[in-house]
């Protein structure tokens, strides 16, 4: 009888651990650290582009190089997590965060700033696959868990409403590196809070983190975003050819590698689990429908609508309160209908808000844009909140860390792919503006060098150059949210058959 009782009670315990929820608040503060510098770099794209003058290449890369260097990395720092512990690689990756800000906030030159973004990327490649598998070990009951993964997705939301907001203030007294220097206090108390608060937990027997394995991970993920965003912007080159060989051969030799170790970095066997493989599909395909969008919406509202900064950020605040609001209660809502019910109506109601945005112009009204977004909001919450319960329930807890890795890299990856292929619809059918006689070559470069090249031309041609720069701007939005629309439309199906059958756990 004793034996019987005691590990009921050993279970109890560890699902009700004491102060698993002010643990959780150290790793809300991470994630809002990630998601508050994602978001200020748009609203900090025209002074960056005032003050370091670069090329449009120049301004994609500092753009995405952040996602490029974390897809690639998030793989090799999630199973590194597992194998050393999740909360020193989360305490160390935040330090590192903070202090890595310091050098984006001083860059003086467009490539120093790309580097910077690029070391930045190494940090936070650390920090979002180690929150979740923190979770996973921290909250052993589903539906707390389910919770805990719901104010998890509601503080990254909610970054990207404070981000905006905040760094807006700063845009309008202060030059755009102290946009970085907000991470800093963040970081302070994450680590403070964190390790007081945080649980140690790793793989008991994980074996050795294989180098060649890391190696192979980040060359292919770089190496074909690389190639992808290349052939987007100038076409397909020898180069570009050449470079998405080299990284589907990486790639495919990572795999072909982790199928034959013994004890491998990313157990492939995850993707068995078709609940896993379709979670892990919607959300690459989510992101990537979204965020070439979200990258140059902030561009149209200071650009085009002529919004002060903080304007602009107060503007895309609907977006994150739906998702905030959704994310709370998408468990419940999963529960009560069904996981593909929530996922794919989520997915729906985005690609229908994308194809609502392809009626902009240049005096739109916010009523039309707030409605919009709002729902985008919601439609994200419920769906990114939901696929990445379902990711953490379908693995075991000494695999937490891999299986999050999975999870954000298929983030980072859409993003990556959906600034460089959205993005570079709007940037090629901007740099085919109609302009007037005398218009210098840099202002086909973007809208910002256009702004700034206007300063210095004659008010009647600075006009009219303007006006149709602003025009093919706005047209680029339209091309870009209406195949933002195609994907998310294409995935919300996608995931109705994928996620057939699938339910999220139930507390016994």
């Amino acid at each position: 009888m004793t034996s019987t009782v005691q590990p009921a009670r050993v279970a109890e315990a560890e699902e009700r651990r004491p102060g698993r929820w002010l643990a959780l608040s150290a790793l809300v503060l991470a994630v809002l650290l990630v998601a508050v510098d994602a978001t200020v770099l748009g609203l900090a794209t025209p002074y960056i582009s005032e003050d370091l003058d670069p090329s449009g290449t120049q301004l994609l890369w500092i753009g995405d190089v952040y996602s490029f260097v974390i897809a690639g990395l998030l793989v090799s720092m999630g199973s590194l997590g597992d194998r050393i512990g999740r909360k020193r690689i989360l305490l160390v990756g935040a330090t590192a965060f903070g202090a890595i800000s310091v050098l984006n906030a001083y860059a003086t030159t467009p490539g120093m700033l790309i580097a910077a973004r690029a070391l930045l990327g190494v940090a936070g490649a650390t920090l979002m696959p180690a929150t979740l598998a923190l979770i996973r070990n921290l909250f052993h009951d589903p539906r707390e868990r389910s919770l805990a993964v719901g104010i998890w997705g509601a503080a990254a939301s909610a970054g990207t409403a404070v981000g905006p907001i905040v760094g807006g203030f700063l845009l309008e007294h202060f030059w755009w590196g102290s946009v970085f220097l907000i991470n800093l206090p963040v970081m302070v108390v994450l680590v403070v809070v964190g390790s007081r608060t945080l649980p140690e937990s790793r793989n008991p027997d994980p074996g050795p983190w294989d180098l060649v394995s890391v190696v192979l991970s980040l060359v292919g993920m770089i190496a074909v975003v690389y190639a992808v965003k290349e052939a987007a912007t100038h076409g397909l080159t020898g180069v570009t050819a050449v470079t998405a060989v080299l990284g589907s051969a990486a790639l495919w030799g990572f795999v072909h590698r982790q199928l034959t170790m013994p004890r491998p970095l990313l157990d492939m066997r995850l993707f068995r689990n078709r609940g896993f493989s379709g979670a892990v599909l919607a959300d690459l395909l989510t992101v990537l429908g979204m965020s070439g969008l979200v990258f140059f919406l902030s561009q149209y509202l200071q650009l085009v609508q002529g919004r002060r900064p903080f304007e602009a950020g107060l503007a895309e605040l609907p977006a994150a309160v739906g998702a905030v609001a959704a994310g709370l209660v998408a468990g419940r809502t999963a529960r009560r209908h069904s996981v593909r019910a929530v996922v794919s109506g989520g997915l729906a109601a985005v690609g229908v808000a994308l194809a609502a945005l392809t009626t902009l112009a240049q005096s739109t009204g916010y009523p039309v844009l707030g409605a919009a977004l709002l729902v985008v909001g919601v439609g994200a919450g419920f769906s990114f909140t939901v696929t990445a319960d379902v990711i953490l329930s379908s693995v075991p807890k000494d695999q937490a860390g891999a299986a999050s890795a999975v999870s954000e890299t298929a983030y980072e990856l859409g993003a990556a792919l959906g600034i460089a292929l959205l993005g570079s619809i709007v940037t090629g059918v901007y740099r085919g503006f109609p302009a007037p006689p005398g218009t210098p070559a840099a202002a086909h470069e973007s809208l910002g060098a256009a702004l700034e090249a206007s300063k210095t031309m004659p008010t009647p041609t600075a006009t009219d150059m303007l006006t149709a720069a602003r025009d093919s701007f706005v047209h680029g939005l339209h091309l870009a949210s209406g195949a933002g629309a195609a994907v998310l439309l294409a995935t919300a199906v996608a995931a109705w058959f994928l996620l057939k059958g699938q339910k999220l756990e139930s507390a016994a």
